[in-house]
């Protein structure tokens, strides 16, 4: 099920599908989303998950 919004809330970034159920949560600060994905800092780390809360990829944030 496609992200609807991903919200910063303290440490914690909350992803939400279409029907505002929370997917997953993780800890760091909210970069960006799509429908398909969410980019959270962590430390100098960027990491980006999939809807499911998966990682699917990392990068350096320098």
């Amino acid at each position: 099920m496609a992200i609807s919004v991903a919200v910063q809330k303290g440490p914690m970034v909350y992803a939400y599908n279409e029907k505002n159920q929370q997917s997953f949560s993780k800890s760091g600060e909210l970069v960006g989303y799509t429908g398909s994905t969410v980019s959270v800092k962590n430390g100098n780390m960027v990491y980006t998950y999939n809807e499911k809360g998966q990682q699917i990829s990392s990068h350096s944030s320098h």
